[in-house]
């Protein structure tokens, strides 16, 4: 009778502990999701003029999206830096592709943190899809060292331009891909890129994951086994495959999209769609793929750092809701730490906008957001309310828009607003920290050494000249 009494008491207290842990919520997934050069233009729930874009558009009217955002920075490597630090440009160590004097880049340094790793020793699976930039092999910043459980594609961004290569990485090796010599879907690597990130879900489904969709479309090179459905149209081949490759973009949004409602993912899941930079100048005028702002690719106008950036999280995001407060890829760290209930790491510039998803007030704001670039020419830029100042050398004169009656940046107030002017100069020389690494001209702008055009071979002046 005895045991009998004590084997009962053992089962309800298991049947107890079985219940609660039942109840202990499962920590949210993450995904995050960003397209290689495509403007805020090239997005039909951002307004593009020459296509649709199905399944992004369903993750914004299932979800919020942003009207005041802003990527890293207005080219690759910096842009992703910021990205993965939560550091703004002007503490950053990778604030352009090359550095000044060489061809060489400026890789992570050692201990430095990053989302991957806090949210991997927070128990997540980790794993990165498409292009890294931020250190190629042998390197302390490979991306199996930062945090990474995986990490498929491309280590050299270079690389990356080359859609039919004979081969991949994954985690420093190197995997082979048979290329049947004809470019098909097969022998895309934007294809099995995709694949691999889906794989990547269904391997994690039963525990909480960072999924980091660095995929490579739409950047150059332009090429694409069907330019479907824009072969007819008489834009150039480029342009042609370019609105193909926005297109598959959409597309492998969905399928990740279906993935995780067949796996029943989705109510569990934040999933983040944003673009590391604006759209190159020739895409302007066939696509309108910058959005008519001022500006494209390299430049610190609103229409090179300006980003299409919409969050879907069905179980704590409000459907069809938009936000302006102003948001910047520094936010993504602080934001996906609040999400898995771990603390972020201090010193950063980044702020979490989770508040902002779960329709509570934001209470802490950014008072600016501070750019600056060193490619094509040096250039810096600070947002500071509606007030945005842009210049392209330490000592040269400031440029003042007010972007509330001005998005296009048009017109010049800097004479009319002597104060701003100056609050403005004095924030951007708190926000730059100097780096060993790269050079700040006073007047100018114009770097020393073999990359200061950046790679597109154009003039200086074709690339900053006044395009809006």
């Amino acid at each position: 009778m005895k045991y009998l009494h004590v084997l009962l008491i053992a089962l309800i207290l298991s049947n107890l502990c079985s219940s609660v842990n039942a109840a202990q919520p499962t920590k949210p997934n993450i995904i995050f999701i960003l397209a290689d050069d495509a403007g805020i233009g090239d997005f039909s729930a951002y307004g593009c003029k020459y296509g649709k874009t199905p399944n992004i558009d369903r993750l914004a009217s299932e979800g919020m999206r942003f009207t005041s955002a802003y990527s890293g920075n207005a080219v690759c490597a910096p842009s992703r830096c910021s990205l993965m630090t939560g550091l703004h440009p002007g503490h950053a160590a990778v604030r352009a592709n090359a550095m000044a004097s060489s061809d060489n880049y400026q890789a992570l340094p050692a201990g430095q943190a990053t989302v991957a790793q806090v949210l991997h020793d927070a128990g997540y699976a980790t794993g990165g899809f498409g292009k890294w930039g931020l250190g190629n092999v042998g390197e302390i910043s490979v991306p199996e060292k930062v945090g990474f459980d995986v990490f498929f594609g491309y280590y050299d961004q270079g690389k990356a331009h080359n859609y039919f290569p004979d081969s991949l990485l994954r985690n420093s090796v190197e995997v082979p891909l048979h290329q049947s010599g004809k470019n098909t879907w097969d022998d895309y690597s934007a294809t099995r890129i995709a694949t691999e990130t889906i794989s990547f879900i269904e391997q994690n489904k039963d525990r909480p994951f960072f999924c980091y969709a660095a995929w490579t479309l739409p950047h150059k090179n332009y090429v694409i086994p069907n330019n479907a459905p824009y072969g007819g149209e008489s834009w150039t081949q480029t342009t042609k495959n370019y609105a193909a490759m926005v297109g598959l973009v959409d597309k492998d949004v969905g399928r990740v999209m279906q993935k995780l409602k067949e796996l029943h993912l989705d109510d569990n899941t934040l999933v983040i769609f944003a673009s590391d930079n604006g759209a190159n100048k020739e895409f302007i005028t066939p696509l309108g793929s910058t959005g008519g702002y001022r500006g494209f690719k390299r430049m610190l106008y609103e229409g090179g750092i300006r980003t299409p950036f919409i969050a879907r999280w069905p179980s704590k995001i409000a459907p069809s809701t938009t936000s302006d407060v102003l948001t910047t890829f520094i936010d993504f760290l602080p934001t996906a730490s609040a999400v898995a209930g771990t603390a972020a790491p201090k010193g950063i510039d980044g702020i979490s906008i989770l508040p902002t998803l779960l329709g509570q007030p934001q209470t802490e704001k950014h008072e600016q957001l501070y750019f600056e670039i060193y490619e094509p020419i040096f250039q810096q830029s600070l947002r500071m309310g509606n007030w945005k100042g842009y210049r392209k050398g330490t000592a040269d004169p400031l440029e003042l828009y007010d972007l509330k009656t001005d998005p296009k940046e048009e017109t010049n107030l800097a004479a009319q607003h002597p104060g701003t002017v100056k609050q403005i100069e004095d924030a951007m020389a708190k926000a730059h920290t100097p780096s060993p690494h790269y050079d700040t001209p006073a007047h100018g702008g114009k770097r020393k050494g073999k990359n200061a055009a950046g790679d597109t071979g154009a003039s200086l002046q074709d690339l900053i000249g006044d395009v809006k």
